[in-house]
C-alpha cells in the first residue's frame, strides 16, 4: 500500500510516530485469518466478547435465535437540533482536485458533503487518525486529529456533519465538532466506559442521542448494556431487546439495522420490540454478512458486504467496505447503475439518494444514484482520498 497516499501526501505535518498497537495488528490480522465471529443471540441480549491478544472476539453460548417480528414504521423523529456549526476550518487540504465525468447539474450540489476515516489496512504506524471532509468541487479538508484506532475502527459523524463521536483507547465515550472543537467526554448512565468494537456509537437521525454499549462488568467476567443517551441533557434509556453488532439507524428513525455475528441480518423497531431478520442472509443461505455500512431513510434498503460460505468472515471490528445493496424485505440484491465497475462503499441520503463509491483503478468514482435507481451524476475522487474510507454522507 502506498503509504504516501494513506497519509494523504502530508507527510510534512511530522505527526507523532509511535510503534503498531499491538491490538490494531491483532484486529488486521484476525481479519486477514479470517476468525470466525459471533455474538450472544439469547434473548437478554447483551454480548459477550473474549479477548485474545488483545483482540475482542465474540463468543455465543448454545441458544435458539428468537422468532422473527416484523417491525412497525409507526414514528417520526423530532425536529433537527440547531447545533452549533463547527469554528474554524483547518487550514491544510489535501492537494487533488476532482472533475465531474458525467450529470446533469453540478456534483457538489447532488451529492453533499462526505467524511473520511483511516482504513484497518496498511501498516502507517502515526498516533493519529484524521477526519477529512469533502465536496465534489472543492479539495478535501483535515479535520478532527482522533487516535487512530477510534478513527478505524468507532468514530462516527453525525447525519447534520457537525459533530462526531468516537470511544477511546481507555473506552470513554467522546464527542467533539468535526473540526476537534469542543470536545466532551461523556459517562452515560454514570457508566464510564463504553464498548468500542462491535455495537459502536451511532447517531439518531436528528443527530441529538447515540446508542451505544455501556460497560456494566469489566473482566473477567464482562457484561455490557445497550442504551441511549441524549447528548443536551445527559439522560440515559436502557435498550432491551436489541444484539448483535454495528447498528445502523435509518433517518425516518424507525428502523434499527445490526449484523448478528454469526452471518445473518435483523431490521428491527429502535426500542427492541420487533426484530425480523432479512431473509436469505446467513443461516442455510449462500450469503452472509458481519457488516453493514448504511441504511435506506425508511428501512427498506441496505448496503454491506455480502460474503460467500468460502470467505473468510475477518474479526469483530467494524469494516464499512460494501458489496451489494439488499432489499431488507425480501433479500432480494438491488440491481445499481455502475456500469460493470467493483463497488467499495455505499451510502444512503436522507432523502433516498444513493451515493456509490466504485473502483477506477488509482482512484474512485463516486456515482449518485436518485431514489428511483438511476444514475444521475458521477464525480472522480481525488487520488489522495483512495485508501481511506466514507464515515458519513451529511446532507
Amino acid at each position: 500500500m502506498n503509504q504516501d497516499r494513506l497519509r494523504l501526501d502530508l507527510a510534512d505535518l511530522a505527526d507523532e510516530v509511535t510503534p503498531v498497537d499491538l491490538r490494531d495488528r491483532a484486529l488486521r490480522t484476525s481479519r486477514r485469518l479470517g476468525i470466525q465471529r459471533a455474538v450472544v443471540t439469547s434473548a437478554a441480549a447483551l454480548a459477550v466478547l473474549a479477548a485474545a491478544t488483545g483482540t475482542a472476539l465474540a463468543i455465543r453460548p448454545d441458544g435458539q435465535a428468537p422468532a422473527p417480528a416484523v417491525p412497525s414504521v409507526t414514528s417520526t423523529p423530532p425536529p433537527s437540533e440547531a447545533s452549533p456549526p463547527p469554528s474554524a476550518e483547518p487550514s491544510r487540504t489535501a492537494s487533488a482536485s476532482p472533475s465531474t465525468t458525467t450529470g446533469g447539474g453540478p456534483a457538489s450540489v447532488a451529492i453533499g458533503r462526505l467524511f473520511y476515516g483511516p482504513t484497518p489496512t496498511g501498516d502507517d504506524t502515526s498516533a493519529a487518525g484524521y477526519l477529512w471532509s469533502y465536496e465534489p468541487g472543492s479539495p478535501p479538508t483535515r479535520l478532527a486529529k482522533l487516535p487512530r484506532l477510534a478513527a478505524i475502527l468507532n468514530a462516527a459523524v453525525s447525519p447534520d456533519g457537525r459533530r462526531v463521536a468516537w470511544v477511546d483507547p481507555d473506552d470513554n465515550l467522546r464527542v467533539a465538532d468535526v473540526d476537534g472543537d469542543n470536545p466532551r467526554k461523556l459517562t452515560p448512565g454514570g457508566h464510564r466506559q463504553v464498548e468500542r468494537d462491535c455495537w459502536t456509537p451511532v447517531w439518531s437521525p436528528d443527530s441529538r442521542r447515540l446508542t451505544i454499549s455501556v460497560v456494566l462488568r469489566p473482566e473477567p467476567a464482562p457484561a455490557w448494556e445497550k442504551g441511549v443517551v441524549e447528548l443536551n441533557t445527559g439522560t440515559y434509556t436502557r435498550l432491551a431487546g436489541i444484539k448483535g453488532c454495528h447498528p445502523l439507524w435509518s433517518a425516518d428513525g424507525t428502523v434499527l439495522a445490526y449484523a448478528d455475528g454469526e452471518g445473518r441480518v435483523a431490521v428491527n423497531r429502535p426500542d427492541g420490540s420487533a426484530e425480523k431478520l432479512i431473509p436469505g442472509v446467513g443461516g442455510s443461505g449462500a450469503r452472509s454478512s458481519f457488516d453493514v455500512a448504511s441504511i435506506s431513510p425508511d428501512g427498506s434498503r441496505l448496503a454491506l458486504l455480502l460474503r460467500k460460505p468460502d470467505e473468510p468472515a475477518g474479526d469483530v471490528a467494524r469494516e464499512l467496505d460494501a458489496n451489494a445493496v439488499i432489499d431488507t424485505r425480501t433479500g432480494r440484491q438491488v440491481d445499481l447503475p455502475l456500469g460493470g465497475r467493483t463497488l467499495r462503499q455505499a451510502w444512503f441520503g436522507a432523502d433516498g439518494r444513493l451515493v456509490a463509491r466504485v473502483n477506477a483503478g488509482d482512484h474512485n468514482v463516486l456515482v449518485l444514484i436518485g431514489a428511483d435507481g438511476r444514475k444521475i451524476s458521477e464525480s472522480r475522487e481525488p487520488a489522495a482520498l483512495k485508501d481511506l474510507q466514507i464515515l458519513q454522507l451529511a446532507d
